[in-house]
């Protein structure tokens, strides 16, 4: 008989997308369908004004350049990948608290973009995307005739 060495790591990991691929459909409106991941997520806040929509996200240590933004219809999906570098060998953690590790986040908007005229811009370590609302999506005044 094999022994092999349990690793929590591991089976809390695969605990965590277990859940995550069963309760995919309830939360995905509310965290983009992650319960418990493992890896990078990063938090998202979006907003409109009369003419565009924003998502600013959360990305500290992430290279801009490894950053890839997409928009497909009314989805916005943001990827990336988070990078531990390890120049010290012989450090001793006592704990790790932060995420290193691939993302992929994709965000369903209230409304349709005008994907051609999207725009990011990354400082201190957030990455604001301005994606102006397709010109057939935004409200119309109508005028009412007195005849």
């Amino acid at each position: 008989m094999l022994l092999e060495r349990w690793n929590p790591g591991v089976a809390v990991g695969d605990l965590c997308r277990g859940l995550d691929r069963v309760f995919e459909g309830f939360t995905a409106p509310f965290n983009g369908g992650v319960l418990c991941t493992a890896g990078v997520v990063p938090p998202v806040n979006v907003w409109e004004d009369g003419d565009s929509l924003f998502a600013e996200v959360e990305l500290p240590g992430v290279d801009p350049k490894e950053i890839e933004i997409e928009v497909v219809g009314n989805v916005l999906t943001l990827r990336g990948e988070k990078k531990h570098e390890r120049e010290e060998e012989e450090k001793g953690f006592h704990y790790i608290e932060r995420r290193y590790g691939g993302f992929n986040r994709s965000i369903e908007l209230p409304t349709a973009v005008d994907s051609e005229k999207v725009s990011a811009a990354y400082k201190n370590g957030v990455l604001t995307v301005t994606l102006p609302k397709h010109p057939e999506s935004k409200p119309k005044r109508i005028a009412v005739r007195n005849d």
